[in-house]
């Protein structure tokens, strides 16, 4: 499962030491070129050896994302699209094959400069929202700008500004475990999005909802993808990816098809034919 090893990663404490390379100047400030290609993968494989046993989970993968594209991974378990989302989020490195992540070659970089990468030009967004309990809506969105030489005040300043964006403005001071499913994971994104990150990678983020409110999550991640903002989203649910304008299906290691979306539903035009849980609750 992705979601686990995304947690170890994002939610380590342990600072890493600045970074001063050609990365942290050309990279961060999008002086590089792309000709508009955001990512772009090329031959690429992934194999594990368990024992004498080994286990191809990409085999020959080649594909390109522009910015701006609203993309859905999909595919059965075992297909190869959590090892795919891994290389993705800068978690784990090819076998053989290149990818290019905003004009940088990501597998040539040094572990530090893969964790500058994850936190100023990567999002991530998880199934289990992985907020951290005893902290608040406002100091969860803030954990990423922790490992970043911002303010306090712009710290705070950036974490409300993001939670205003998925309409949270008024529980900025909850728990947790005082806020809905749907409402944790506006928090998560809000967390994804107070870096300004150039794409946003969700494993899976309407698992744990139910049908209104995995709805209104695609709703915030279409506004955002309508804002500019890239969006690669893992899901086994065809209603979920037929919000997304692209569709990539994974079979066996192998990129089995690769098809726009002429007709991408509005969730905002769904959310309107599908009654709330008071609604419900008031017809019973």
């Amino acid at each position: 499962m992705v979601v686990g090893l995304w947690e170890g990663k994002i939610m380590s404490k342990t600072k890493s030491p600045p970074i001063t390379t050609e990365l942290d100047g050309k990279f961060l400030d999008g002086s590089l070129e792309t000709d508009g290609k955001l990512i772009k993968i090329e031959h690429l494989t992934r194999t594990y050896t368990l024992g004498e046993v080994e286990v191809h989970a990409l085999r020959g993968v080649s594909v390109e994302v522009s910015k701006g594209e609203f993309v859905a991974i999909m595919g059965a378990s075992g297909s190869g699209k959590s090892t795919f989302m891994n290389i993705l989020g800068c978690l784990d490195k090819p076998t053989k094959g290149t990818y290019t992540l905003d004009g940088i070659e990501v597998g040539k970089l040094t572990r530090d400069e893969l964790a500058l990468i994850r936190n100023k030009k990567i999002g991530f967004v998880f199934q289990g929202f992985n907020l951290l309990s005893r902290t608040t809506a406002l100091e969860n969105v803030e954990l990423p700008l922790f490992y970043s030489s911002v303010s306090n005040k712009d710290r705070k300043d950036k974490s409300i500004s993001a939670l205003n964006i998925v309409g949270l403005e008024e529980r900025i001071y909850h728990y947790p475990n005082q806020l809905s499913g749907g409402q944790q994971q506006r928090v998560a994104i809000a967390r994804a999005l107070v870096n300004d990150p150039s794409i946003v990678l969700a494993d899976e983020p309407t698992g744990n909802l139910d049908s209104r409110t995995s709805v209104e999550v695609m709703e915030i991640f279409q506004k955002l993808n309508d804002q500019g903002i890239t969006i690669i989203l893992v899901t086994h649910e065809p209603d979920i990816a037929s919000f997304a304008k692209r569709h990539v299906v994974f079979r066996d290691g192998r990129i089995k098809s690769d098809k726009i979306n002429n007709s991408p539903r509005i969730a905002s035009e769904v959310l309107k034919t599908i009654p709330s849980i008071d609604e419900e609750e008031e017809e019973a």
